[in-house]
């Protein structure tokens, strides 16, 4: 076996290993790019160059690999300085977006993972380590960034794994002074601003909200526990949007048509999850999708200046239109 298959099959052994509910032949497909033959082929040799590797039959009727849990595996691991370098910046980016919490948590996490690597291995990686970082300059990264308190965010974080009602006072854009509300909160969306998802205490029929967390002044546990809907989806819920905002009245198709001149650059975006695009004859770019949120998009048309147009909604068009600026100097 060559040691580049070597490799891989460590690969593979450490992603079952890490799946305590075990791995089908579509995860390793998409885990390695490969084909479902190539993908058979791996799980075989897995299968005889480590005991410990289990197949049986779903309830699907698919098959499904576990690995027991013994030490067999950890003998053949590493740690590489750029898998070091990735966490930095992982850190990094929570921290710069006001995820403090969550930043402190991966840290600790990484001070857990280096102290179980043995002093010489960690004396080796720190060099490639620090030479990464510098070299992505990610770290000093500058911009504005939205402040939150970390004991609010531990206090909703608890109460979404409880599924605990909390007591919020939310001063909505509308609102004079903060007004307390009961929440049952079902998750949190992160970006350029942060938002909890969740239903007013006691509203079971009504629609799930959003609440911007730098507008919640305070927040604690009431003790009073809710049951989350079966059938809601927050990643579902999430792609409704545009970007975190969710509007109901605003959901449906968006239709936007880059110039030629701004056809390549467009084409390194994902706009959205639901995008399609379409070339037209002239070398313009038509992208499809449907979402809410039409002020976020009005922000970030903004920077492509006159070289996107809006096709719909007429509510963004003419949203935009007065604003699209010819004397910017480059594309986003």
């Amino acid at each position: 076996m060559s040691f580049a298959k070597a490799e891989q099959l460590l690969d593979l052994a450490t992603m079952l290993r890490a799946h305590r509910s075990g791995i089908t032949l579509g995860q390793v497909e998409d885990r390695f790019g490969c084909s479902r033959r190539t993908a058979q082929r791996m799980m075989r040799q897995l299968e005889s160059r480590f005991p410990d590797v289990q197949a049986q039959i779903a309830d699907d009727g698919g098959k499904r690999w576990r690995m027991r849990a013994t030490g067999v595996l950890k003998d053949f691991l590493s740690l590489h300085a750029d898998e070091l370098a990735a966490l930095d910046f992982a850190i990094a980016d929570l921290a710069r977006e006001g995820q403090a919490r969550e930043a402190r948590l991966l840290e600790e996490l990484k001070a857990k993972i280096l102290a179980l690597v043995p002093g010489p291995t960690a004396t080796r990686l720190a060099p490639d380590h620090d030479a990464l970082l510098e070299a992505q300059g990610f770290v000093a990264r500058p911009g504005p960034r939205p402040m939150v308190d970390e004991e609010l965010s531990k206090t909703i974080s608890d109460a979404v794994k409880a599924c605990i009602v909390i007591a919020i006072d939310y001063q909505a854009r509308t609102d004079p002074a903060p007004r307390r509300r009961a929440i049952a909160p079902y998750g949190l969306l992160a970006g350029a601003r942060r938002y909890l998802v969740g239903r007013p205490e006691g509203d079971d029929a009504g629609p799930v909200r959003t609440y911007r967390m730098d507008q919640i002044r305070t927040a604690s546990l009431t003790g009073r526990t809710f049951v989350r809907p079966s059938g809601f989806d927050l990643a579902a819920f999430a792609e409704r949007a545009f970007g975190l905002f969710q509007n109901d009245s605003e959901y449906g198709e968006v239709v936007w048509r880059f110039t030629p001149a701004a056809s390549a650059q467009a084409r390194g975006y994902i706009f959205h999850p639901s995008q399609t695009v379409v070339d037209e004859l002239d070398g313009s770019i038509t992208v499809r999708f449907m979402a809410a949120g039409h002020l976020e998009m009005a922000w970030h048309l903004y920077q492509w200046g006159d070289a996107v147009e809006v096709l719909a909604p007429e509510r963004l068009r003419l949203m935009v239109e007065g604003h699209r600026r010819s004397d910017f100097p480059a594309l986003p």
